[in-house]
């Protein structure tokens, strides 16, 4: 009966509307029988410009009641009535109607599309009562937007639209929307129809504000309407009204996604700055990233300046999109350059390092803002953003730079603490180290110090050599547990107490068994020290090469090199200093000939790690048999070099060389 019904549409342009007129009749159909089980009528409108299908039935019958009663359900919840679901997407508009005599109609309409739509007669300027229905189908032909076209709308297509549809509604010359977002741009026309007529009035249009929250301002205004609709017009105003409040609503919500994509955009933004600065702990690489962040997202160049130690500020870095104006802007801003800071961006300067103020604007060289860096309750220097290329900085801007300030002083001054520390370390390691070896005749002296840390802790390793007088020559490595200001402490404590006995005469054993007695009245004995301690001493009268008396403590075994490319492991294993009140030692006595070399090293050379392989003693052995007949410097560079290349990874322990060889 549908089919029949729509057989005076067009087959080739409108199939589509009758098989989807035929499939929603049929799912009301079958709505009314499973739900009213009643006799149902159908009703099958056709006009010029939409099909109107409407299906009735007698109310609740047996059937309906019978599903409505609580039963099993399997699998996904069961459901009934998906056929409205479908009239929802698919029709143009639908409803129901109630009748008082139990009937009930569910109807649905759908547009004609490919009959274009004609916009409704203008406003009469003397309307009569009948108009009454006229003035409220020209609001609907105004408003109305299909659900599939308004979801396709952008907000300022949306505008454009409504704005067309009053101009021809109202027989205007002009309408317009105008919007001040209230960023300091001042007013921006975001839609406009038609066009104004030579010599037409301004004082015949129409603004009506649009109701916008702050900051948001905005006016739609309608010019050159037709001979007889007037502003005071009541009607006329009525519908300018009513579009207004349309055109306000996408207005204000294409603001506030804008406004969401910013803020979203700000927080990415702020994250990977965040990221950036907390990438390094060196002052300089953590100063110079801070302009490349700010340019050019806030302005179009920047500079970092730092206080001194004599309270001055220096320039720390500088950027600037177009790096061919680099050379002539670090000229202004550089202190110490020529012709340096202008007096009153100095002056301003100055004002945020002894106050720690609020952002301050400045005009010279270009104009811009300036932030202090505050870190820690202190200023530890400024950041100058010039403005961007085509605008002021916003009130957004100078909040997001005081932000991005914020996180750049935290990093800058974390880098430079670290680098405080890192040089009070290294001068504490440098002082438990000789600070140079004797240079003696037929004898050579080499050492060497590889760091596992970064610098910021000081190693438990240590090497010392002291001349004892012109024929003996005091010699110890070790090793204290642990790392920091505890372990430096127990280092300087063993190598300055070991340094007093053997001055004194002291056997090598007996001041080692005594260095174990000051350690133990520290009760500490967690911070043991693994020590080998040897005398060296030029042979006999008439006889050349050395004799070595070695003591050794807990520590790994020296490698004696002999001149013809063999090598071994000497001493005898001890106990460590600082563990246990008595000790066992034993003093070994070897003779070192002419081109003979004697090596001590730390655990840290046969301990370095390749995966589960370590470089042991067995190839510390072999390498150090290939540097036979080398000169003391050039055993301990061939060992260091060989530990090095064993593992591409960074040294875990700290290694200590000290090599002595009797001269040929």
């Amino acid at each position: 009966m549908v089919q029949n019904a729509l057989d005076e549409l067009d087959p080739d342009r409108e199939a589509d509307l009758v098989d989807t007129a035929i499939l929603l009749a049929s799912e009301l159909c079958e709505n009314a029988v499973l739900h009213a089980g009643t006799e149902f009528e159908v009703t099958v409108t056709v006009s010029e410009d939409e099909v109107v299908v409407a299906v009735g039935d007698r109310g609740a019958g047996p059937l309906e009641l019978h599903l409505a009663q609580p039963r099993q359900r399997y699998g996904r919840a069961a459901t009934h009535g998906r056929g409205l679901s479908l009239v929802e997407r698919l029709a143009t508009a639908w409803g129901t109607r109630h009748d008082s005599d139990g009937r009930h109609t569910v109807w649905f309409s759908l547009a004609r599309r490919h009959r274009p739509a004609q916009a409704p007669a203008p406003l009469d300027a003397n309307p009569d009562p009948q108009r009454v229905f006229a003035v409220a189908e020209q609001a609907r032909w105004l408003l109305h937007m299909p659900a599939g076209l308004a979801g396709r709308l952008e907000p300022l297509e949306l505008v454009g639209e409504l704005v067309r549809r009053l101009r021809e509604l109202l027989g205007a010359d002009t309408v317009g929307v105008e919007v001040d977002e209230g960023d300091g741009n001042g007013t921006t026309e975001l839609a406009r129809d038609g066009a104004a007529r030579p010599g037409a009035s301004a004082a015949d249009a129409l603004d009506v504000r649009l109701p916008m929250t702050s900051p948001l301002r905005g006016a739609l205004r309608v010019s050159g309407m037709r001979p007889g609709v007037g502003r005071d017009d009541e009607q006329t105003r009525d519908l300018v009204e009513l579009i207004a409040n349309r055109v306000a609503m996408a207005v204000e919500a294409r603001w506030l996604r804008a406004v969401d994509q910013r803020r979203r955009a700000w927080m990415t933004y702020l994250a990977e700055t965040s990221e950036l600065l907390g990438q390094s702990l060196d002052v300089e690489l953590a100063v110079a990233v801070v302009p490349q962040v700010v340019v050019p997202r806030l302005g179009r160049w920047c500079a970092v300046h730092l206080v001194d130690p004599t309270h001055q500020l220096r320039l720390a870095a500088l950027t600037h999109a177009d790096e061919n104006a680099l050379p002539e802007l670090r000229a202004v801003l550089d202190p110490d350059g020529s012709p340096g800071l202008p007096a009153e961006l100095h002056r301003r300067l100055s004002g945020l390092v002894r106050d720690g103020s609020a952002p301050v604007r400045f005009a010279v060289p270009t104009d811009g803002i300036a932030l202090p860096l505050r870190a820690r309750g202190a200023t530890i220097g400024t950041l100058i953003v010039g403005r961007p290329a085509d605008r002021p900085h916003s009130p957004e801007d100078v909040m997001m730079a005081g932000d991005v300030a914020r996180r750049a002083a935290l990093s800058i001054h974390n880098a430079q603490s670290t680098a405080a520390h890192v040089s009070v370390s290294q001068e504490l390691q440098q002082a438990l180290l000789p600070r140079a070896l004797p240079m003696v005749p037929g004898v050579e002296f080499a050492a060497e110090y590889l760091s596992a840390s970064s610098g910021s802790d000081v190693g438990g390793d240590f090497y010392d050599v002291l001349t004892v007088d012109a024929s003996h020559w005091h010699v110890a490595i070790g090793d204290v547990c642990g790392k920091g200001a505890r372990a430096a402490a127990r280092t300087g404590l063993v190598r300055d107490v070991l340094r007093v006995l053997v001055r004194d005469g002291r056997s090598l054993p007996r001041a080692v068994e005594l260095l174990n007695d000051v350690m133990m009245e520290a009760e500490d004995p967690l911070q043991f020290c693994t020590l080998a301690a040897a005398m060296v001493s030029r042979a006999g009268p008439g006889s050349r090469g050395l004799d070595v008396d070695l003591v050794l403590a807990g520590h790994v075994q020296p490698v004696l090199i002999r001149a013809d490319g063999t090598a071994e492991l000497v001493g005898s294993f001890g106990t460590a200093v600082g563990l246990v009140p008595r000790m066992r030692l034993e003093c070994t006595q070897h003779r070192m000939e002419p081109g003979d070399v004697f090596l001590a090293y730390t655990d840290g050379v046969t301990e370095r790690r390749r995966g589960r392989a370590q470089f042991g003693a067995e190839r510390l052995l072999e390498v150090a048999a290939g540097a036979a007949g080398r000169s003391a410097r050039q055993v301990v560079a061939t060992v260091r070099e060989a530990v090095e290349r064993f593992s591409a990874d960074p040294l875990d322990d700290d290694v200590a060389l000290l090599a002595i060889r009797a001269a040929r």
